[in-house]
């Protein structure tokens, strides 16, 4: 059985600490290595990976000055001697068969990667109702760029549900792009773009918890979208460059309106800073008519076209209206707003012969 490494970054995570580490350490796939990267966290978390270290010799820390999120996986890529790469996230938690179920996966079909299934649950770990993939309607598959019915939903950007090939990694010369959210993005969107064999298991793996004081009202400040602009520039150019804008469609629809919606929600944002923020994303919102792809909901529709306009007094406006509404919203609620829905991607569709060639 080969080895497989699984990388947690920790920063300031003390509260869910021991859960993470506990559901990689008691996996019934026994021939792990588990890097922990102590990203100069400031509580306890640094002491938490020393003590488990002395209990699991299958454990190695990394004790480094704070990089941010990307440069902590880096040092576990860095550091990894596995056959494969699975990734944890120091606040998410695995189920406790979710290594085995991946490595049998990727061995069989010979894959570059590996997508599982996942779960939403509460901070305090209490599972949502479902898991995110659809058990009756995605059934195990092969995955394809070209596939926007099936393989476009199952592709989310998150490395935490999957298992890489270290070979593939390798080859790609792959690192997390450093200093910009959507790290996750630019990395797994690539990966699918080099791949020659992607499958989807739908066995449920992660247990993806939503944070309270992670929300999008306390996390995206003015910082956070100067980065989030230059992500979505590095995307969109590797798919326009790689020749796969029909793919990048589908993907632009769901940021677009994921992207909208932690602008409007934001309670950290000054009016001259939403100004200039939608003014250097004005790139961004135009793509919506250089691609044909037409926003996701009327309100959406008439703030992005204030924008295109240059009537950002009248688009704030809206935006202030709908944040005020949302308030009242329970998460769910807010989550399903900020996708397409499927009359959406139905109607992006129609065009998908034009983009595909």
């Amino acid at each position: 059985m080969d080895k497989v490494t699984i990388i947690i970054p920790v920063y300031n995570v003390e509260k869910y600490l021991r859960e993470a580490i506990d559901s990689a350490i008691n996996q019934t796939y026994k021939n792990l290595e588990i890097i922990l990267i102590d990203d100069g966290s400031t509580d306890n978390s640094g002491k938490i990976c020393d003590e488990y270290a002395k209990l699991d010799d299958r454990i190695k820390v990394i004790h480094k000055i704070n990089g941010g999120l990307s440069d902590a996986r880096n040092a576990g890529l860095d550091n990894a001697t596995g056959k494969y790469i699975m990734f944890l996230d120091s606040d998410d938690f695995f189920e406790l068969d979710a290594a085995e179920k991946m490595y049998n996966e990727i061995e069989e079909k010979d894959a570059d990667y590996v997508i599982g299934n996942y779960i939403n649950v509460t901070d305090e770990g209490e599972k949502w109702e479902r898991p995110v993939f659809d058990l009756e309607k995605f059934k195990p598959f092969k995955l394809s760029i070209y596939d926007y019915k099936n393989s476009f939903f199952i592709m989310n950007s998150g490395v935490w549900n999957k298992i890489f090939k270290k070979e593939f990694i390798d080859k790609l010369n792959l690192r997390f792009v450093l200093g910009l959210p959507a790290e996750d993005a630019i990395f797994t969107t690539y990966c699918f773009m080099k791949a020659e064999k992607v499958y989807y298991t739908p066995h449920i793996v992660l247990n993806y918890r939503q944070r309270a004081e992670g929300s999008i009202s306390n996390s995206c400040s003015r910082k956070y979208f100067d980065g989030i602009n230059k992500a979505y520039r590095i995307i969109y150019e590797n798919f326009r460059d790689n020749g796969h804008l029909g793919y990048y469609r589908y993907f632009y629809s769901k940021s677009m309106n994921y992207i909208m919606y932690k602008f409007i929600d934001s309670v950290l944002l000054t009016d001259e800073e939403r100004k200039e923020i939608l003014q250097e994303m004005l790139w961004f919102y135009k793509l919506t008519i250089e691609l044909e792809v037409p926003p996701c909901q009327k309100a959406e529709e008439k703030i992005i076209g204030r924008v295109i306009n240059g009537d950002y007094v009248i688009a704030l406006k809206y935006c202030e209206i709908l944040r005020e509404a949302r308030t009242y919203m329970t998460m769910q609620e807010k989550e399903s707003m900020s996708k397409p829905g499927p009359d959406k991607y139905k109607e992006i569709s129609l065009l998908d012969e034009k983009y595909s060639k």
